[in-house]
């Protein structure tokens, strides 16, 4: 039951490790989607509201994936 207790109880440096690659994961969707919108061929190379609200979804789902993979994997290395 202790040994329960203490998994539960987060760790401030991976919590702020999970703070800095979330943030981080989140720019680089960002940014690599802005940099899409704005230089793949073909497309008007205008950056629209549209662009940018796709481009923050995809920021989005880069963070969530990127939090949920470190989760994961503290998960296993804890069971094991």
């Amino acid at each position: 039951m202790v040994e329960q207790e203490q998994r539960n109880e987060s760790d401030p440096t991976s919590e702020s490790r999970q703070q800095r690659a979330g943030i981080a994961a989140f720019l680089t969707g960002l940014l690599a989607t802005l940099a899409f919108f704005a230089f793949f061929p073909g497309l008007p190379h205008v950056i629209d509201w549209g662009a940018i609200l796709v481009a923050i979804a995809v920021g989005g789902l880069a963070r969530w994936f990127c939090r949920s993979r470190m989760a994961r994997t503290a998960r296993e290395k804890d069971s094991s």
